[in-house]
């Protein structure tokens, strides 16, 4: 498990960082393929609980608010999040069958939001200015506090931390990525100019995103009884079980860079 853990972190670290490097539409782009098999895997998750949101319907419109974040003046989020509600009504009225009709419509529109609009913060977060160091603090954070977790939960982890959420999560593991994710934000922070009490405050903020982020799609699918969203990059499950802290942090990080830091 460990090994290909290390191995799709060197095979994968080289493509995040080369893309967040280039920016503009090869960033927007390889965000947006993330984001759509992260979508994907959380629509498969609900139909393996029996649940039957659109898959067509969510993914049209991940597609859409990603290409939204790249280009935001042209407002596409509105009409393609009103259209999606609509067409998914109308379609269900014209069915025979309705049943269920509430919940599936439901997790539609709810895994599109989860991903996309989330997610679509690390896109609008490169393009602010010093957009690729915020990209790179946010990397460094997330990547700090879940390594630092994950090695000192395995390592010395005896106290459950949330169990009904994650079951595997222990309280050494989570104080381990607390102290080290706000140390990376402090020197990342230092490297960009950033005051040492932004630092600290945004490394608080940050690490307890990452860390709830984590939780809370650990909560998803102990809903719907799985242990991975997916098995797709070996040694970390999923590509949503790979960027459910990311989630979180990009919103965190953007917000504080328009609000505090500018």
């Amino acid at each position: 498990m460990l090994i290909h853990r290390v191995l799709s972190a060197i095979v994968l670290l080289p493509v995040v960082l080369g893309a967040a490097y280039l920016g503009g539409p090869y960033f927007a782009a390889a965000v947006g393929v993330v984001a759509l098999l992260a979508g994907y895997e959380f629509y498969r998750m609900m139909h393996s609980a029996g649940y039957e949101p659109s898959y067509m319907a969510g993914l049209s419109l991940i597609a859409i608010l990603m290409l939204d974040a790249y280009l935001p003046h042209y407002g596409m989020w509105r009409w393609s999040v009103a259209g999606v509600v609509i067409l998914l009504m109308v379609w269900q009225v014209l069915r025979a069958d309705a049943q269920g009709f509430l919940v599936n419509w439901a997790l539609t529109l709810a895994g599109a939001l989860y991903v996309a609009v989330l997610l679509g913060h690390m896109i609008t977060l490169r393009n602010l200015p010093q957009g690729l160091a915020w990209l790179l603090l946010t990397f460094a954070a997330t990547w700090t506090c879940d390594t630092a977790a994950y090695f000192a939960g395995t390592w010395w982890g005896k106290h459950e931390f949330f169990p009904h959420a994650s079951p595997t999560k222990t309280r050494e593991g989570a104080i381990a990525g607390f102290l080290l994710g706000i140390l990376a934000t402090v020197v990342v922070g230092h490297w960009m100019g950033l005051l040492l009490w932004q630092s600290l405050a945004l490394g608080v903020l940050l690490v307890l995103g990452i860390t709830f982020g984590d939780l809370a799609e650990s909560l998803l699918k102990r809903q719907v009884g799985v242990k991975d969203s997916g098995a797709l990059i070996p040694g970390h499950g999923g590509m949503l079980d790979r960027i459910d802290s990311l989630l979180f942090a990009g919103v965190i990080v953007y917000y504080f860079a328009v609000w505090v830091a500018q």
